[in-house]
């Protein structure tokens, strides 16, 4: 869980929509790895997870704003 220590940094380095979109593709980061969760065949699972890291590795520097916007409205 966030707390102020952590959150502050982030905050000021960071306009407040910027650290807003952070937040919101975080949430969607988690909530994928959570669907990953309940995939039952192993493999499967294993070649979702690797996935999705790969593609918020691939994405992290994204600071288009219609980038950011779509992943987070789309998920």
């Amino acid at each position: 869980m966030a707390t102020v220590e952590t959150v502050l940094p982030v905050l000021q380095s960071c306009g407040k929509e910027q650290f807003i979109r952070r937040q919101q593709v975080l949430l969607l980061y988690r909530r994928i790895l959570q669907a990953i969760r309940q995939v039952p065949n192993d493999c499967d699972r294993k070649y979702l997870k690797d996935w999705a890291r790969e593609e918020f590795k691939r994405n992290k520097s994204a600071t288009e704003e219609v980038r950011t916007r779509s992943w987070t409205q789309s998920g």
